[in-house]
């Protein structure tokens, strides 16, 4: 029997969790300035006289507002000089104020008025009736289809040339927020392989990975793909539950969400004996996974890690490139505010990995028919290279490394 897999009740399981986020750090006022302060710096460098920030994780990245997308414009108008301000409807003053961190000057819509006409008035009262305007790149096509309407003295351009650079690069106090979360989403990985057993349905485990995820501290589960058997070889699953079987295959793929920021975490693993074909399959997908690990290095495209997976998958006969059997995906994500962001592990990514980058490693083999593996780290380029937030899955037989 596969190590730490199965031998639990889920009452036990739950109850050798407990709160881990008593001692954690948010994000401090003074960095949401700093922030603004390199974003002005970007958009001066690039004659951007404005940028408008929506209801998102830019917008929270900026100004630590958190807001929800919907048919009415939320957002914020930062420009190049001068200080940040809010526009929204009239009704919501009092509940942005209730959650604003950085504060700024608030101009309000009535139902019937045009939130576009506020932002270019807003503008106008800025000294900014015309010029160049960066529209957040998360912002529905039907605000900025407005905005570029109302704004017809201003050219539009992609913010992303001023969040992306902002936000590749994480600050000490994302690191330790994303190390406590993915610390989190580890605990409950064990729990959740602990309580498995014969006759237990996909559906079932997924609400106990909620639960175990609000027992360690967060709302709940910010997602959860829970596989047995053939259902592995789909990297995003099936639409029907399963049923676990002795000896099934079991792909666990899940993370939560602190002060904002993700974890992401895959575990393989059989419940109960592996077959020869899935014990190869693993330790190749293990080898990937650390071969793009160490090719990650400061100053290198990050292709380089994605090319440093495929090799392995290429010299042990799957592949090439996205051919099944092999890696059908890229190899990582970019991973912060957003659970997937960029910059990207991937072909024809040049952009040379830094300090404070985040990314997902995860080369996930796919074998049509039969299972799939998928082992997903996630890691962080220090001064001196990458560092793991997560040890690796330790081995076949021992996954979570509990008699290593």
């Amino acid at each position: 029997m596969t190590i730490g897999v199965g031998g639990v009740t889920k009452e036990q399981a739950l109850a050798k969790l407990s709160n881990m986020t008593n001692n954690r750090t948010p994000i401090s006022n003074d960095e949401y300035k700093a922030r603004i302060a390199k974003a002005q710096t970007y958009m001066k460098q690039q004659n951007i006289d404005a940028m408008y920030l929506d209801a998102g994780t830019n917008l929270t990245y900026f100004t630590g507002l958190k807001w929800y997308k919907s048919e009415r414009l939320v957002g914020a108008i930062l420009p190049a000089n001068g200080d940040l301000c809010f526009v929204a409807p009239h009704f919501e003053e009092g509940s942005l104020n209730d959650y604003m961190k950085i504060t700024g000057d608030f101009y309000g819509w009535h139902e019937h008025e045009s939130p576009y006409q506020l932002v270019k008035h807003v503008l106008a009262k800025l000294g900014i009736s015309s010029g160049s305007l960066a529209i957040d790149d998360s912002t529905a096509f039907f605000n900025v289809d407005g905005l570029s309407k109302a704004l017809d003295t201003f050219s539009i351009r992609n913010a992303s040339s001023i969040t992306a650079p902002c936000r590749e690069q994480k600050s000490d106090a994302e690191i330790a927020l994303q190390q406590l979360a993915k610390n989190m989403t580890m605990e409950v990985h064990k729990a959740a392989a602990s309580m498995l057993h014969p006759g237990i349905t996909t559906t079932e485990v997924v609400d106990f990975i909620n639960q175990a995820h609000k027992k360690v501290g967060a709302s709940g589960s910010s997602f959860c793909i829970v596989l047995f058997g053939l259902a592995t070889s789909f990297p995003h699953g099936v639409k029907d539950p399963q049923t676990l079987q002795k000896n099934d295959w079991v792909l666990i793929d899940t993370g939560c969400i602190v002060e904002g920021y993700h974890s992401d975490i895959t575990r393989t693993y059989a419940y109960g004996e592996a077959t020869p074909e899935q014990r190869a399959a693993w330790q190749v997908e293990k080898d990937a996974q650390i071969a793009a690990f160490n090719a990650a290095q400061l100053g290198q495209p990050c292709e380089i890690a994605d090319s440093a997976a495929r090799e392995v998958l290429v010299a042990a006969g799957y592949g090439p490139d996205y051919e099944l059997p092999g890696l059908p995906h890229r190899t990582g994500h970019g991973c912060g505010l957003d659970i997937h962001e960029s910059p990207y592990l991937v072909k024809g990514n040049t952009t040379p990995l830094a300090t404070g980058m985040v990314f997902s490693n995860e080369p996930m083999l796919v074998i049509p028919g039969k299972f799939g593996v998928r082992l997903e780290d996630h890691f962080y380029m220090s001064d001196q290279g990458p560092v793991w937030f997560t040890e690796p899955s330790h081995s076949i037989d021992d996954p979570f490394g509990l008699e290593a």
